[in-house]
């Protein structure tokens, strides 16, 4: 008889192309791309080409490289992943094992055989030790499991929604986080323009102070009073600049920039003046409602009970039976490793599986998952809840800033004024020196006041968008 050396492993080989030639399609299936991000303002931004960073620009590079959007986005393909895990328990299995054994008998036992091999044949021998080679594939295929392959799989795609979902909802707070950051360096940068405003008014003033002197109008202590207000100037500027570098620090880091800091020639845009927009009045219902449909966590909860409900149909499928069908080919020989066709046999067998007790497992399988579904429900209710309180509390918050932004606005006018009148009257002799420090000290509180007012109403709205979910459409396209 013809013997073959390596048949079988062609014969494997070509089996399992051709039993399973739409699973290895599937599987040969590339993942979904990440989430694109604008070229323009993506990770690989020409910051070269960037002289002013704006809130836009920040926002588009925080989501193509902070850290934790690159975690989300690792997390949404492994949910994927397991999306296709649970599709391949529809397709049969295929299975190949081959095992080489080598058997060395103890002396006791090599006797025994050997006197029981000689009871029939005098001259028999034994080979001692003795090589076994044993060959086999095998194909399975469940048929029925109660269902279970149907709403593991549904399970799965509602853990991928839910998953794209908490990627949405890192966004959402990264977004927020980035512009909170934004405007806090502004802030400080509008600090350091009035701080340099103050100390250019103090040293024109002791210039003219000076001079009086030298002409013998003037007096040292007004020349010293200036070089004082001149000095605590320049002490909040510098003041004010560690401020300004510690925000750019923290902004730097939620852009996910290496050694957490911006190029030396990018400035950060100037705090611009309220808009239009920004002074009008939030539509809490209609915002209510958009939270209710728009924010990723409100929407991740209810893909979360979704996957609940599946997970109970899962453990039901413990009440029904498990039809399956096996076949395989099985060969054994010893001494050597060249197969031939006699020495395989096969076999095939249809099994069907039911359980008739276990202690209630199945039963406390599925009460687990109804009794999850509810805490989740009363979860979802709880955040719903939150996010309504939330708002109303933002919106008011919008309304006070709006206020305080007008009344600051008003009032940053009537101080400067004020001051420039005094200035003109110190100039002329007709004001003290104790009237222009207060009027200067005035202004420079008027516009710090204002600089805070404003800066609070665009957090408040960056609060308020954040809670009501529409913060993710103001900058989808800088994704």
């Amino acid at each position: 008889m013809k013997r073959y050396t390596v048949w079988i492993t062609i014969v494997f080989w070509g089996l399992g192309i051709i039993c399973t030639p739409a699973a290895n399609a599937r599987d040969s299936q590339p993942d979904t791309p990440s989430p694109k991000v604008n070229p323009k303002t993506g990770r690989a931004v020409d910051w070269a080409a960037i002289e002013t960073l704006d809130m836009q620009t920040a926002v588009a590079v925080a989501l193509a490289g902070n850290p934790d959007i690159g975690a989300a986005v690792e997390r949404v393909h492994q949910a994927k992943a397991r999306v296709a895990q649970a599709r391949s328990t529809y397709w049969p299995r295929l299975d190949t094992n081959v095992t080489a054994a080598r058997v060395e008998l103890s002396k006791e036992v090599y006797n025994e055989n050997l006197t029981t091999a000689r009871y029939f044949n005098p001259n028999a021998t034994i080979d001692d030790p003795e090589d076994y080679y044993n060959a086999g594939l095998t194909a399975s295929w469940t048929l029925f499991d109660g269902f279970e392959r149907k709403f593991t799989n549904l399970s799965a795609r509602y853990g991928e929604k839910s998953g794209t979902e908490a990627l949405e909802d890192v966004r959402r707070l990264l977004i927020s986080a980035v512009a909170q950051s934004f405007f806090s360096a502004q802030l400080a940068q509008e600090n350091i323009a009035i701080a340099k405003a103050d100390e250019a008014f103090n040293q024109r003033q002791l210039t003219d102070a000076k001079a009086r002197r030298r002409v013998g109008t003037g007096s040292l202590s007004d020349v010293l009073n200036f070089q004082v207000r001149g000095n605590q100037a320049r002490t909040t500027r510098i003041n004010e600049e560690y401020q300004y570098k510690t925000a750019l620090f923290g902004l730097a880091a939620l852009l996910g920039l290496p050694d957490a800091r911006l190029p030396d020639h990018v400035e950060l845009a100037h705090l611009a003046p309220e808009t239009p927009k920004e002074l009008s009045t939030p539509l809490v219902a209609q915002l209510i409602a958009d939270a209710m449909d728009r924010r990723p966590d409100i929407r991740e909860a209810r893909w979360n009970i979704k996957q609940t409900e599946a997970q109970i149909k899962i453990a039901q499928a413990g009440y029904y039976p498990t039809i399956s069908v096996a076949g395989s080919v099985d060969g054994e020989r010893d001494h050597d490793m060249h197969f031939s066709r006699d020495d395989f046999g096969n076999s095939i067998q249809v099994s069907l599986s039911y359980n008739l007790f276990s202690g209630g497992m199945t039963k406390a399988k599925v009460r687990e998952a109804r009794h999850k579904k509810k805490e989740l429900e009363k979860s979802l209710e709880d955040r719903m809840l939150s996010a309504t309180a939330d708002i109303r509390s933002s919106a008011a918050l919008v309304a006070t800033a709006q206020a305080q932004v007008v009344l600051q606005r008003e009032n940053a006018g009537l101080v400067q004024r004020t001051r420039d009148l005094v200035e003109k009257e110190y100039n002329a002799g007709q004001a003290s020196l104790v009237r222009l420090n207060e009027a200067q000290k005035d202004l420079t509180t008027a516009r710090g006041n204002l600089a805070l007012a404003l800066v609070g109403l665009r957090q408040a709205w960056i609060e308020l968008h954040t809670r009501t979910g529409t913060l993710l459409n103001m900058y989808e396209n800088s994704r």
